[in-house]
């Protein structure tokens, strides 16, 4: 029972660093190109995968660069849900009581 356990960690913890590598982005990999990590990775399971998150994975949190916001210019909040869009109450108001 205690194999199946660890085999199915192992399988898993494979299977996040494949994945975490096909989504890194090219640029953001270390040390060696994407297409031979992937090589490392699939070829040697468990110390590929571990070499990948040791030397390979970029380093520090992925950011997404956002423009922005200019300070001088109002924005609308944009309605979260129907219930939060006065239009969209005003117009089932309307079609509840019947004035079509």
């Amino acid at each position: 029972m205690a194999g199946v356990v660890i085999g199915l960690a192992l399988l898993a913890f494979w299977l996040y660093s494949l994945f975490d590598l096909i989504t890194t982005p090219e640029e953001e990999v270390r040390n060696v190109p994407k297409t031979l990590w992937l090589l490392i990775v699939v070829l040697v399971p468990f110390a590929g995968g571990l070499f990948w998150m040791l030397l390979g994975r970029p380093q520090g949190a992925r950011t997404t660069e956002r423009a922005p916001r200019r300070p001088d210019v109002h924005h609308a909040p944009i309605p979260k849900g129907p219930d939060d869009d006065p239009e969209f109450l005003r117009e089932l108001d309307r079609r509840m009581r019947g004035d079509d």
